[in-house]
C-alpha cells in the first residue's frame, strides 16, 4: 500500500550547518535523506516509518571530492557518478570506482550517494567492502563536535551503526598509500549491475621479494555486516603465494564468514563462492608479481 505524502514533513535546509542545527534541536525526529534511492523504495511500498524527512541532497559542503597531499576526502553527498568520473579516485582507488559501476543503473548512480550507502548499512552494499579494504575513515559532525572514526568500527551489527542521532557523515577519507598494490574486485549476482550481490569481494595486496608484504580482503553479503577477513590475512602474512598458502587462505576465509539462506542464494553456495573468489584474488596477486 503506497504511503500518503500528506502524512510526511519534508524540509530542505539551505546549508550543512542548518541541517546539523535541526538535528541538534530534535535529534531523534528527523531522517536525513540524500539521493533517496533506498528511502523512496520504502515510501512507495508504504513501509517508511519516519514521518519527518531532512533533505541533505546536493549541499555544497557534502557534494565535493577534495584531493589533499596525504588523503582524498570524499564528501558524503558525492554520487556514484561523481566517483566514476573522478580521475584521482579512479587511478588510486579503483576498487571504489568499480563498485560504483555495479550500483544500480545510471539513474541510481546519478542519485545514490556514498554516504547514503554507508548509513543504510546493508551487508550487501556494493561500495562497502572497498572502503574496508582501503581502511577508510569517516568524519562525523554534530552541533556538539566533529569526530573521525575508522570505518572498520562503524558497523556494530545488522543495520546498526556508530552514528549518534544528531550526527551526519560529512566525508569519507582515504589515505593515498596504495601505489604498487594489486586490486581485485568481483560481484557475484544475477546480473553485474541492477542486482543485489550474492557475494562481493574487494582485495588489495602487495608482494615483496616473493612474500606477501600486505594483504586486505573484504567481503559483502556473507555476514550481518560487511566484513574484513583478518584471520585469513594473518594466514598469508610473510608467505609465498604457493598452492599450500592459497589453499589455507581459502579455508580460513570460509571459516570467517557467516552466510545465510535467503531469497537470493543459499549459505552453501555463498561459502563455495567465498573460497573461489579468495583463491582467484590470490592467484591474481601472485601472477601479477611473478609468483603463482
Amino acid at each position: 500500500m503506497r504511503a500518503d505524502p500528506t502524512e510526511y514533513e519534508f524540509v530542505a535546509p539551505a546549508s550543512f550547518v542548518d541541517a546539523v542545527q535541526l538535528l541538534a534541536e530534535q535529534p531523534a525526529a528527523w531522517l536525513p535523506i540524500a539521493g533517496g534511492t533506498d528511502v523512496m523504495v520504502q515510501f512507495a511500498a508504504g513501509t517508511l516509518g519516519a514521518r519527518k524527512l531532512l533533505s541533505i541532497w546536493n549541499l555544497p559542503e557534502l557534494r565535493h571530492i577534495e584531493v589533499l597531499p596525504e588523503e582524498v576526502r570524499i564528501g558524503a553527498g558525492s554520487t556514484y557518478t561523481d566517483l566514476r568520473r573522478h580521475e584521482t579516485v579512479g587511478r588510486e582507488f579503483p576498487l571504489l570506482t568499480l563498485a560504483a559501476s555495479w550500483t544500480g543503473g545510471i539513474a541510481n548512480q546519478n542519485r545514490g550517494t556514498l554516504g547514503g550507502n554507508i548509513v543504510n548499512a546493508s551487508p550487501a552494499a556494493d561500495s562497502l567492502p572497498a572502503l574496508l579494504a582501503y581502511e577508510a575513515e569517516l568524519i562525523l559532525v554534530s552541533a556538539r563536535r566533529e569526530r573521525r572514526v575508522p570505518y572498520l568500527d562503524f558497523h556494530t551489527g545488522y543495520k546498526k551503526i556508530a552514528l549518534e542521532p544528531d550526527e551526519l557523515v560529512r566525508a569519507i577519507c582515504l589515505k593515498r598509500r596504495f601505489a604498487g598494490y594489486v586490486s581485485y574486485g568481483r560481484k557475484v549476482g544475477a546480473r553485474n549491475a541492477q542486482a543485489i550481490a550474492k557475494v562481493s569481494i574487494a582485495g588489495l595486496g602487495r608482494v615483496e621479494k616473493g612474500q606477501v608484504a600486505d594483504v586486505r580482503i573484504a567481503l559483502g553479503s556473507v555476514a550481518p555486516t560487511p566484513i574484513r577477513l583478518r584471520q585469513t590475512e594473518r594466514v598469508l602474512e610473510g608467505r609465498a603465494l604457493d598452492r599450500d598458502a592459497i589453499g589455507q587462505a581459502r579455508g580460513a576465509a570460509v571459516a570467517e564468514t557467516h552466510p545465510i539462506d535467503d531469497i537470493r542464494s543459499t549459505a552453501r553456495y555463498r561459502a563455495a563462492v567465498v573460497g573461489n573468489l579468495v583463491g582467484e584474488f590470490l592467484e591474481t596477486l601472485g601472477g601479477a608479481t611473478g609468483h603463482e
